[in-house]
């Protein structure tokens, strides 16, 4: 369970960025998660609770935003939806895309 590591160092991160503004309790942190990050956002805010008791993050929720995978098409111009497994195969024109616009997201955005 890997998320247990990632919600480890979310925890640091956060607890890191709390001090460097003089706080000492954080109440939240919203992460973004993309949907081919190789994450399960249920494992994860479980993971964040179990590693949050004795830190400054003692009392925070974690907000997990999802963040659904798109490809762009270079020949017809169209972005679109990869889903879960991924195809990277354009709708619109009926080509294979290689460039992934949005999926592999892993980031915190906000700290309260």
């Amino acid at each position: 369970m890997h998320e247990l590591s990632i919600a480890t160092a979310i925890i640091e991160r956060a607890g890191e960025l709390a001090r460097a503004d003089g706080t000492e309790a954080v109440s939240a942190v919203t992460v973004r998660v993309g949907e081919l990050a190789g994450v399960v956002p249920d494992a994860l805010s479980f993971a964040f609770e179990a590693a949050r008791d004795g830190t400054a993050l003692a009392g925070a929720r974690l907000v997990v935003e999802p963040v659904l995978a798109h490809a762009y098409c270079g020949a017809c111009a169209a972005e679109f939806p990869v889903g879960m497994p991924p195809f990277f195969w354009c709708p619109h024109c009926d080509r294979p895309s290689s460039d992934l616009r949005s999926g592999r997201e892993l980031e915190i955005t906000g700290i309260e």
